[in-house]
Parts: C-alpha cells; structure tokens; sequence
C-alpha cells in the first residue's frame, strides 16, 4: 500500500488534469488533497470520483463562518465521505467546537465513520511580516501553537501547520494530535509562495502526521518520479 502520510495536492482546476495525474501517480498515492480551486470548479463530483477509485481525500476548504454556519457546511460535506475536512481556528473556540459536536453527531446519525476535523492555524504563506502588518503582535509561533491549543480543547483531531511549528505543536497537543503540514519542499525545490517551508523527511522528524506536497509533484515533467522520491525520503523515517 502507498505511505499515506504523504498527500499529494490536487491543485488544479479540470476533471481532465485531475484524471491524468491521478492515473500517471498510479499506485505510488492513495491520498489527495482537493482545495478550493479544484472543488470550486468541478464541485463534489471529484471527491466522489476518487473515493471510486479508491483514494481518500482532505477536503481543504477551511471553513471559517459564525459557528451555526460553519457545522451545517461540514454536516453537508459529509455526505461526500471524506477523510479530513477543516476548519479555520480564526473563527474561534465556539465555532470550533460546535463544527465538531455537529460532524461527529450527524456521522453517528448516518453510521458513517467521521472524517478527521483539523483546524488551519496561520498560512505557510505567511511570514513575520504579513503577520505583523495585519496588526499581531506576537509572533506567528506563539499563534501557532495557542490555535492548536484551542482546536485540541475544542474537540478536533489536530490543525494544519507549518513544519517549522510541528515540534512545538507535538510537545504541547500529545501523541494523538494529528499534524498535517503543507509547506513542503523537496531538497532544491522552489519555495514559490510558500515561506515556513521544510523538507519531506525534515518535517516527519519534527512531528507532522501528514505531508501536503503540491507543485513539487504535479508540476514536475514525471510526476509519479517526483513522488516516488519524496516516498523514498520518507522511509528513512
């Protein structure tokens, strides 16, 4: 079986790009990540074609909504099966929780198993500047690792986070927090937008559950090449 801790992001916008990725990937990933610019475009139908094919997906939509809002969005995504869905911690602790009192009740009224709900802490695309200039006056690590705080007193499985956050993160959330880390850069990979960046291995050490690895594979003129490698790094772990 593929190494689920590595998710390949399906960052594009056609059924056709996203058929032939998944088929050159093969069976090197059995998890994809589907975002607002492919969700927005081919709406739930992909998650439904690839949890046909046999793939489980992150739902990254990061819902960020009054609370009463944000649980009746997830109660409708649940109908597609995902595996992890989000939320984004700005919305607070309230929101959070009642998001995740919400899922895990309609799961049990469905009998389905309910997906992971993580919470989105601060974007890898920022650093300490955007996060100064929106007016925060701490650092983005201290933001960090307080949201993760409040997503685990909330009642979620864990947050998407930088690498560079995971260790502090692990330390302070326990064993059983999951971690999912986008912000990964293969060794000599352009960081494009990305700035708290770190490699696939690098970022396991330091405590991630989860991978999210998007250009570096999709991008790449050999796609299933480019994943092969980042798996091979992370055998070591």
């Amino acid at each position: 079986m593929a190494d689920e801790r590595l998710i390949a992001a399906l960052d594009v916008h056609t059924r056709e790009a996203v058929e032939r990725l998944v088929g050159q990937l093969g069976d090197s990933v059995s998890y994809y990540k589907v975002g607002m610019e492919l969700f927005y475009a081919l709406g739930g139908d992909v998650v439904t074609w690839l949890k046909g094919e046999g793939k489980k997906v992150f739902l990254d939509l990061k819902l960020h909504d009054i609370p009463n809002t944000v649980a009746g969005g997830l109660c409708s995504l649940l109908r597609l099966r995902p595996d992890i869905l989000n939320v984004h911690t700005a919305g607070g602790l309230r929101m959070m929780r009642t998001a995740a009192e919400a899922l895990h009740r309609a799961a049990e009224e469905e009998g389905v198993p309910c997906p992971k709900l993580i919470g989105v802490t601060v974007l890898t695309s920022m650093d300490a500047e955007d996060w100064t200039g929106l007016g925060h006056t701490g650092t983005v690590a201290d933001a960090v690792l307080h949201r993760a705080s409040l997503a685990q007193e909330a009642g979620l499985d864990g947050v998407v986070a930088s690498p560079v956050e995971a260790e502090a993160i692990r330390r302070a959330c326990g064993r059983d927090f999951w971690i999912v880390t986008p912000g990964i850069r293969p060794a000599g990979a352009a960081h494009d937008d990305q700035r708290r960046v770190m490699t696939p291995a690098a970022a396991l050490r330091a405590g991630s559950s989860q991978i999210v690895v998007g250009r570096a594979i999709y991008a790449a003129e050999d796609p299933r090449a480019a994943a092969e490698a980042v798996l091979k790094e992370l055998e070591e772990i």
